[in-house]
């Protein structure tokens, strides 16, 4: 019976999903390279609205670089400069005002303006290095390819200071930014020295930085977590490592370490965790990390100061990060892709958003881990609005949500603004997180009109319906959505609001039965008939009262 249910419940879900395909506007997709889908609660994918759409797309020209080759220009540093990205590996946002992007293949860090256009350029820092190996420019080193930074605030100084993951120059380099064309160093951190970093190399790639001022760096080939220092440059240890990825082949081996010798074991490979690929820091000072796995074991987490991931107590293992199955086919390219997650970014909000660097998609969740929308797509040439061959990083600038695009032959950012569908989709997440479930119900009929199959649309307007008291349209919006403990909420207070209201009939209707019975108790034990009480023959009614055996 249960699964008749659920096969109706499917089917029912699934014309949903058909009506909003077909009744869509055509506008809804004129704009965009590839057809917007979401995941409903059996993990299918269906359409859906697309929550974001391009705004535009920023290449080194419109930028302004060609300035750094103009002798006339205060930005100018050589003939040869180049007026395009290369190979750009990541971009910061400072205060929603300043875009900083690590230009890797150039050796260099740009600062734009929320124009996103050229205002700083830096080839070097200022001061003594101790790093070995460095090209020394005048009193500076140069950078050689820079692949992650951060820019902040010192708490200390409250000067606008850089942290710069500085690849192959081994080191992660802070510095205060002084002009628009120089850093001066303040502190390097280099390679441990310490028995417990056993990496024979120290390479950086992405860096944060926390309110304290400790340091955590990503560096290649280093699967115990993230490295971290203290401000002054003193290794502290590691943060947040990751659990060893579980597959298939882990398990054998484990089950084959059981039946082996001690020779066959030292031949075996080590199960070893997997090395971050980027994070990101929210405005409470939480470190996200996301990890390129392919399946889910920490491919998204959110880690407190102790270095645990919080969301395994708070929401379990019912989160999904990317694609929901290993393997999706995109009808666009006509490819199979397998999801593998490169950078993550969580605005003022706590809107998450989280880049595929396979499929080219930004996966956007609201602060509960609630999949809200995905935009974006691969394109091997990346030659249409929205799509990407070599997405390396991800940011929202002030409403937006901005996608750099670094590869040998394309380098540019591609900005992506909310559609209507989006704003509702924001607006409606926004309250319905904070428990304003009456508030957030207009902004869900919106989303509902454009998407009938959303599943968290029927879900908040069902838990509007229930803070209304409206318990049986509540039921018919948890059971449209597959929320079964929604739904059972919803019916014990529906049961309960009935009994209420039927009180009195059913009051009325016991005492009635309760008098009867004890009439009928009264005759059984003196013997008495009604024809003997009131001397005549019964009516038919009355035979049957005599009859009765309540």
């Amino acid at each position: 019976m249960n699964g008749f249910k659920n096969s109706v419940r499917k089917l029912v879900s699934l014309s949903l999903a058909v009506c909003t395909a077909f009744t869509m506007s055509v506008t809804a997709f004129a704009d965009e390279p590839y057809q917007p889908y979401t995941y409903d609660n059996w993990d299918a994918a269906i359409p859906s609205q697309a929550g974001y759409t391009v705004k535009k797309t920023v290449s080194g020209m419109e930028m302004g670089l060609k300035r750094l080759s103009d002798p006339a220009d205060p930005l100018f540093y050589s003939e040869d400069a180049s007026a395009t990205l290369s190979e750009a590996r990541d971009f910061f946002v400072y205060k929603d005002s300043e875009l900083w992007i690590a230009d890797t293949g150039n050796n260099r860090i740009l600062r734009l303006d929320s124009d996103y256009k050229i205002t700083g350029r830096y080839y070097f820092v200022s001061g003594q290095s101790e790093a070995g190996g460095v090209e020394q420019l005048g009193d500076g080193t140069a950078f050689k390819e820079p692949q992650g930074l951060w820019v902040t605030d010192s708490p200390s100084t409250g000067k606008q200071t850089i942290y710069i993951a500085d690849y192959s120059n081994a080191r992660v380099v802070r510095a205060e930014v002084v002009s628009d064309t120089q850093l001066r160093l303040e502190q390097e951190y280099l390679k441990p020295e310490e028995a417990l970093y056993t990496s024979k190399t120290f390479n950086p790639t992405k860096v944060t930085v926390d309110y304290a001022e400790n340091v955590y760096a990503v560096v290649k080939s280093v699967n115990t977590g993230s490295v971290q220092f203290k401000a002054d440059g003193t290794f502290t240890g590691f943060y947040g490592a990751n659990r060893v990825e579980v597959t298939a082949k882990v398990i054998a081996q484990k089950l084959w370490r059981k039946l082996a010798s001690n020779e066959q074991i030292e031949g075996m490979s080590r199960n070893v965790p997997v090395e971050y690929a980027n994070f990101d820091m929210d405005s409470e000072g939480f470190i996200y990390t996301v990890t390129e796995v392919s399946t889910n074991t920490d491919a998204v987490k959110k880690i407190n100061p102790a270095g645990y991931n919080i969301w395994d107590n708070v929401v379990g293992d019912n989160y999904t990060f990317g694609d929901h199955t290993d393997a999706v086919w995109d009808m666009a390219t006509k490819k199979t892709y397998s999801t593998k997650l490169t950078d993550i970014a969580v605005d003022d909000k706590g809107i998450i958003n989280v880049l595929d660097f396979e499929t080219g998609r930004v996966f956007q969740y609201d602060r509960l881990c609630n999949l809200m929308c995905i935009f974006g797509t691969e394109n091997s040439s990346a030659d249409q609005r929205g799509t990407f061959s070599t997405p390396n990083a991800v940011d929202t600038f002030g409403d937006d949500v901005i996608v750099l695009e670094g590869s040998k032959t394309r380098n540019d950012i591609t900005v992506f603004e909310k559609t209507v569908f989006g704003e509702n989709l924001h607006k409606a997440f926004e309250l319905f997180d904070a428990g304003l479930y009456v508030e957030a119900k207009p902004y869900w009929q919106e989303v509902v009109k454009r998407d009938g199959g959303y599943t968290y649309a029927h879900i908040g307007l069902g838990k509007a319906d229930l803070k209304n008291h409206e318990y049986k349209k509540a039921m018919k919006r948890f059971e449209i959505a597959n929320d079964k403990k929604s739904y059972d909420k919803a019916f014990e207070y529906y049961r309960e609001e009935w009994l209420q209201s039927h009180f009195t009939g059913i009051a009325v209707v016991v005492i009635v039965l309760a008098v009867l019975w004890i009439i009928r108790k009264i005759m059984k034990k003196k013997k008495l008939t009604l024809k003997k009480i009131f001397g005549k023959k019964p009516k038919k009614w009355e035979e049957g009262l005599d009859g009765l055996n309540v």
